[in-house]
């Protein structure tokens, strides 16, 4: 599934590690969700929309 992760992190001047801790994940698996290796549950998609303060469908597409 394809994401705006990188660019929203970016813009916020937050490491892969910042947002990780946020999200209460590992590093690792913000790097997967990133690159598209991994897509998130459901609640962790919440969570990162609730982040972001955007709807899901701005940060996910499902191509």
């Amino acid at each position: 599934m394809k994401n705006r992760l990188k660019d929203l992190r970016a813009e916020r001047g937050w490491s892969q590690g910042d947002l990780a801790e946020k999200l209460a994940v590992s590093r690792q698996t913000v790097n997967a969700l990133e690159n598209g290796r991994y897509d998130p549950s459901l609640p962790l998609a919440f969570t990162i929309a609730r982040l972001f303060a955007l709807p899901i469908e701005a940060i996910f597409d499902p191509e």
